[in-house]
């Protein structure tokens, strides 16, 4: 395997590089929050701090650009993983208009726009988001733009499954592609290795459609062992997201359902999914509002409410995320989060 790694990685270490070193884009951004919970002769509040990130963008050469994402409120949990906390810390080089080679610590490309979205920008995720164990880690992934609307990606990491210092592997091929002006996807198959070495392989199909004021995501994901007596819908999400916009306003709605049948174990009585538990039946919806008064790259505030069938109480935050710029500068082409 570390054979393999250093052969994908051989380009990055002989490219001519011409030094320019410069930081390009400085900033941070944060989310802050007046959270409460409801439920039936019960109340509890709280203000939170959610989010303070920093982001650094900037390149090394004409072609070599780099990307850091650090969280600053995420703790590390790990001395064996000294970069729990960090997002981004990767490499890319251009090497063409059309192909690019990116190394270090990076989004598992994983398909679904509800994924793929800057946590900072999610209020609250399914089940899948949020037990996956990381859905950044260190790899190297090759990308090749057949056009400025469709991109092939494929990618070797430390598996999403693993505490990010085990030997434990993802090997996905993702697809950024667009069917028609209204209608985007971020489509994936993965193969996916749990800390106990087994596979499991998701197939995951993100949806995004335009119309005029409107944006409509829709999520759908399987996820499957190899000896899994249910292939199909055996295991699986529907996330679906709508957001309207009217002005400096947006109205949004989101729900989700995910469902792993309780017979998806191995003969042994291992679960095949190590993310979602079997015999979940997931059903999560909310709603609410975002205003931007000072346009829409420098200051949000939000009022959502959101529910599920686990739990069983009501969540309300409002709140606020802005961003401070440091150092603003025309940028060189950058990778994006996933596709």
């Amino acid at each position: 395997m570390n054979r393999i790694l250093l052969l994908l990685a051989l380009p990055l270490l002989c490219l001519p590089v011409r030094a320019q070193n410069a930081v390009d884009r400085f900033y941070l951004d944060m989310r802050t929050s007046f959270h409460q919970e409801t439920e039936p002769g019960t109340y509890r509040s709280q203000l939170v701090g959610e989010y303070l990130n920093l982001h650094l963008l900037g390149h090394v050469s004409e072609n070599v650009t780099y990307r850091i994402r650090q969280r600053l409120n995420k703790k590390v949990f790990d001395e064996r993983n000294m970069f729990n906390a960090t997002d981004f810390m990767c490499v890319t080089w251009q090497a063409t208009p059309r192909w690019s080679l990116t190394a270090g610590k990076q989004a598992v490309l994983i398909g679904g726009y509800e994924y793929d979205a800057p946590p900072i920008d999610v209020y609250f995720y399914s089940q899948f988001c949020n037990n996956l164990y990381q859905a950044y880690s260190f790899g190297i992934t090759g990308a090749y733009e057949f056009s400025p609307s469709q991109r092939f990606v494929a990618q070797v990491c430390n598996s999403p499954l693993s505490l990010g210092y085990m030997s434990v592997y993802a090997w996905n091929l993702a697809w950024g592609g667009q069917f028609a002006p209204w209608w985007k996807t971020l489509w994936s198959v993965n193969m996916v290795e749990d800390a106990e070495s087994h596979y499991i392989h998701y197939t995951a199909l993100g949806n995004h459609f335009i119309f005029r004021d409107a944006i409509f995501d829709i999520d759908l994901m399987n996820r499957t062992g190899l000896t899994q007596k249910h292939f199909f819908l055996g295991d699986f999400s529907v996330i679906s997201k709508l957001i309207w916009s009217v002005g400096d306003w947006n109205l949004c709605a989101k729900a989700g359902y995910e469902r792993n049948l309780a017979e998806n174990v191995d003969a042994d009585g291992r679960p095949f999914d190590a993310v979602i538990a079997p015999g979940t039946e997931y059903l999560y919806a909310g709603g609410g509002l975002e205003w931007f008064p000072l346009g829409r790259d420098h200051l949000r505030l939000h009022a959502v409410f959101y529910r599920d069938n686990a739990v069983r109480r009501t969540n309300i935050d409002i709140g606020v995320t802005w961003r401070a710029d440091i150092i603003t500068k025309p940028l060189p082409r950058q990778p994006s989060s996933g596709l």
